[in-house]
């Protein structure tokens, strides 16, 4: 392993010194419109600069025009305009919960996700999934379906590329945007600053570009039933059914529009061209974003409504990212491009929710305690390095190819505490115990993968090209870490246990293949045959001690009070899918309509899917059964006269299990009421997959009109995101099925060449629609008269309005 990372190490290095002759188009990624045609987009998905309609494959491209018009703001905004993406918008507290292809097998939940492994999100050459903002982004391109030959690091569904744009050597740049507006039910206005700077220190060698914005979307969830003195103050006074003036004001008390988000973010480039053969550009990233609350209903418990929280605490998160990398292009004799990207990334996410429902739910008898609450405080760190070294031919002829390399080391952190203030139980454990913890673990985990990969073109005809591709990969994870309750004796920290723990490792290959034949300048037929893999990890649990303590009957379940994770839990092996899809792409009546269509089945074998542990149901993911995803995807562009332009887009997607999968599905019983006991369902083949939505489409219209000296531009976009069930076997597993929703959003905008005004509108009728749920139905109702709140729902925003200007130089 250390002899493969310094081998690509030594290759960025020495290909670094140059070699002679001019960098191909591979080597200018913020390429971002073809020459003769403007509204066409070039993109860098198959390592190759290409006009998106000459790429044989399944990729969608948002322009830098559509980003703006749209105001895409960064990657939750990007489902509504792409066939075969479901995007479950939770609130700033996450990147929220991406599905491409109904390739999910979890829960939904209210909170989304830090991390997922299914997908690959970039920044330029380097994976990292996290919601940056799209602040002078050329394009993003989105690649349905297994990329594991070219990009790998979880690309099992696809993969979202956000491509910036590169610093100007030749001429100094500056654009200001700023955006103000209001949210119904909410009661702040919301406003945007950004601005973007390009200056050429030295003419065509040295350029510096800065990207900078700050972001205050305003919240419109409140919190009416918080605790004013937690410990001391009656979560429920007046009984589970409501709460009466006098025992409010003694006790309770409210937060307004919570779930705001406060976002600064920084991207900024350098660019030293020694020639036109060697290109190296350094670029520095950082956000942090700030909330206070989720963005979800209590679904009325309490009596409260559809914008409010029963949260007896307020629910801070802040999060940031650093991103620092190097990326070398340089032109090898003219024979190949190399591009060799080095990249540290490290990510921290810090979080406070309410831990109430969940010691309820666990049906401990804390709730004997008339005041009972509970908190929970967690920390999660990821540190990643990663390197690539890629070899693009440039020589000509009929045949083209690309070679690399790829590492990638992941270490992760997580800790966890409980606190449960004033709760008289903390005197009979270990102390002191000052901060009144209940629980507390720690995890450290280090995931480390590398793999070689290749991929080759030939052009049978000038019509007729044949791709094949492989990549071996192999990675290795290891996970230590401890477990505390202090109410039964253990110590206050985990950190005073020794550690347990384990490895895993793998190894496998994934292919590519596929053929596209050119019928006419504006015809493609293509077909693809991919395979595409998921590592393998840790779950985010502390191990259980071995032995297990107080398991007299031998059946690996802790008699006490003890959520931790067995042997066969603490680690989850890869899964693996294989993608067949035949598709069209055409440009007729000269450029006026572009259409596109693909049909697509993709198989899914050894499914990572949620699960929960024997020991305190604490979630995790495990391996198991089989699932296949069917369907098409449809795009078009229609241009019927020089000011009228529309575009839609629609897909249909049939993800569901194909096999079994035994004791799988945690729900309490009997349900909806306590004392109940946690038992596992089977999951079913035919259940449909959770989390992303059957049919979903769009609509939209824009129509420009010369006004003085620019144009005026009026814009409309109907958005449809279809039924989405929240669990695998929601019918039989106290779960959902999420109603669909139609949404519109309009624009008139002034624009001139160095300004631009307008006034928008986002959800225009105000619709009210819940996008996920946290936890099942199983785990409603009342213990020992307490009513729990464990069940959520999140929604999506409400109606928007506002203005805007841009401005350049």
């Amino acid at each position: 392993m250390k002899l493969f990372r310094n081998t690509l190490l030594g290759a960025t290095i020495l290909m670094g010194a140059g070699t002679p002759s001019a960098l191909a188009q591979t080597a200018a990624p913020d390429q971002g419109s073809s020459a003769g045609d403007p509204s066409e987009i070039v993109v860098t998905a198959t390592r190759r600069a290409t006009s998106i309609q000459d790429v044989p494959i399944n990729i969608s491209a948002v322009g830098q025009e559509q980003i703006a018009r749209q105001r895409i703001d960064d990657v939750r905004d990007l489902a509504d305009f792409t066939p075969g993406m479901t995007i479950s918008d939770t609130g700033p507290g996450s990147t929220g919960t991406i599905v491409l292809r109904g390739l999910n097998a979890s829960d939904t939940d209210t909170t989304g996700n830090s991390y997922d492994n299914a997908l690959g999100v970039y920044l330029g050459e380097v994976p990292l999934y996290y919601d940056f903002k799209l602040l002078d982004i050329a394009r993003v391109e989105t690649l349905l379906g297994p990329q594991g030959t070219l990009y790998g690091l979880g690309t099992l569904a696809g993969a979202i590329r956000n491509i910036p744009n590169r610093p100007n050597l030749g001429r100094f740049e500056g654009a200001a945007h700023g955006r103000l507006y209001g949210k119904n039910h909410g009661s702040k206005a919301g406003y945007q600053l950004d601005g973007v700077i390009n200056i050429p220190i030295i003419t065509d060698h040295v350029a510096f570009r800065s990207a900078t914005g700050y972001y205050y979307d305003p919240g419109f969830i409140d919190y009416p039933l918080l605790l004013q003195t937690p410990g001391v103050s009656l979560p429920q006074p007046d009984g589970p059914d409501f709460v009466t003036p006098a025992g409010y004001a003694a006790n309770l008390r409210k937060e307004k529009d919570l779930n705001f988000e406060k976002t600064f973010t920084t991207r900024n480039q350098l660019l030293v061209q020694f020639s036109e053969d060697l290109k190296v550009d350094f670029t520095y990233a950082y956000q942090q974003t700030r909330t206070d609350g989720g963005q979800y209903n209590s679904a009325g418990v309490l009596g409260t409504g559809k914008y409010e929280s029963a949260g007896r605490y307020t629910e801070p998160s802040k999060r940031r990212a650093h991103l620092g990398s190097m990326e070398i292009n340089a032109n090898i004799a003219s024979i190949a491009d190399l591009v060799a990207t080095t990249a540290y990334t490290n990510v921290k996410n810090r979080n406070r929710t309410d831990n109430t429902d969940l010691l309820l739910d666990l049906d401990y008898g804390y709730e004997s305690f008339p005041a009972f609450s509970s908190w929970n405080e967690s920390e999660n760190t990821r540190k990643q390095f990663n390197q690539e070294v890629r070899f693009v031919s440039r020589h000509g002829g009929p045949f083209n190819w690309v070679i690399g390399g790829f590492y990638n080391r992941q270490k992760l952190q997580r800790d966890y505490v409980e606190h449960v203030p004033n709760h008289p139980w903390v005197a009979f454990g270990t102390l002191p115990n000052p901060d009144e913890v209940e629980y507390a673990s720690y995890t450290r985990s280090t995931v480390t993968e590398k793999a070689i990969f290749g991929e080759g073109t030939f052009k049978v005809t000038p019509k007729w090209q044949v791709t094949a591709g492989a990549r071996y990969f192999g990675y290795k994870s290891k996970i230590a870490g401890a477990l505390v309750v202090p109410l039964i004796g253990d110590p206050v920290s985990p950190y005073d246990l020794p550690p347990a723990g384990g490895t895993a490792k793998k190894t496998g290959w994934v292919w590519k293949l596929n053929s596209s034949y050119n019928f006419t300048p504006g015809i493609m037929l293509y077909a693809t045959y991919s395979k595409g893999y998921r590592i393998g990890g840790p779950n985010s649990v502390a191990p259980c001690p071995d032995p297990l303590p107080n398991d007299p009957d031998g059946d690996h379940i802790n008699n006490t009070q003890l959520p931790c994770g067995l042997p066969n839990e603490i680690q989850f092996g890869p899964d693996t899918t294989k993608n067949a899809e035949i598709g069209i792409r055409t440009q007729l009546f000269d450029h006026k309509l572009t259409f596109n269509f693909n049909v697509f089945q993709i198989k899914w074998n050894g499914i990572q899917v949620s699960s929960a542990t024997l020991n305190g149901i604490v979630g995790i993911t495990v391996n198991g059964g089989k699932a296949k995803s069917e369907g098409f995807e449809t795009s078009f562009q229609l241009r019927p006269v020089p000011r009228v332009s529309l575009q839609g887009t629609y897909s249909y997607v049939n993800a569901r299990l194909t096999e079994n999968v035994p004791n799988n599905i945690p729900v309490n019983d009997p349900a909806g009421t306590y004392p109940s006991v946690p038992i596992k369902l089977d999951a079913l083949s035919g259940d449909r997959l959770p989390g992303s939505a059957k049919n979903s489409g769009s609509l939209g219209v824009a129509y420009t009109m010369p006004f003085k000296d620019g144009n005026l531009i009026a814009d409309w976009a109907a958005t449809y995101r279809g039924s989405v069930v929240t669990r695998l076997g929601w019918d039989r597993a106290f779960g959902d099925k999420l109603p669909g929703y139609v949404l519109h959003r309009a624009s008139l905008t002034y624009e001139t060449d160095r300004y631009s005004l307008g006034i928008f509108a986002n959800n225009i009728f105000d619709k009210y629609a819940v996008n996920a749920v946290n936890q099942d139905r199983s785990r409603t109702g009342l213990n020992d008269g307490v009513v729990l709140r464990y069940y959520k729902r999140s929604v999506i925003n409400p109606r928007t309005f506002g203005i805007e200007v841009r401005a350049k130089y």
